[in-house]
């Protein structure tokens, strides 16, 4: 399940980039959309990781 959420946030980061670089002024704002849910899924990440039960 990891390995398909870090697949996940590199493509919407890799998109971001695209479309913030190549089409920024026709997509505005919208584009985004895309980093958040990318930084939501690391953060997510982050906060689900594996818990040391010592």
């Amino acid at each position: 399940m990891n390995n398909l959420l870090n697949i996940i946030i590199a493509v919407l980061i890799i998109g971001w980039l695209v479309g913030y670089i190549g089409f920024g002024a026709m997509v505005g704002n919208l584009i985004h959309i895309l980093i958040v849910l990318a930084l939501i899924g690391i953060v997510y990440r982050l906060f689900s990781g594996r818990r040391s039960g010592i």
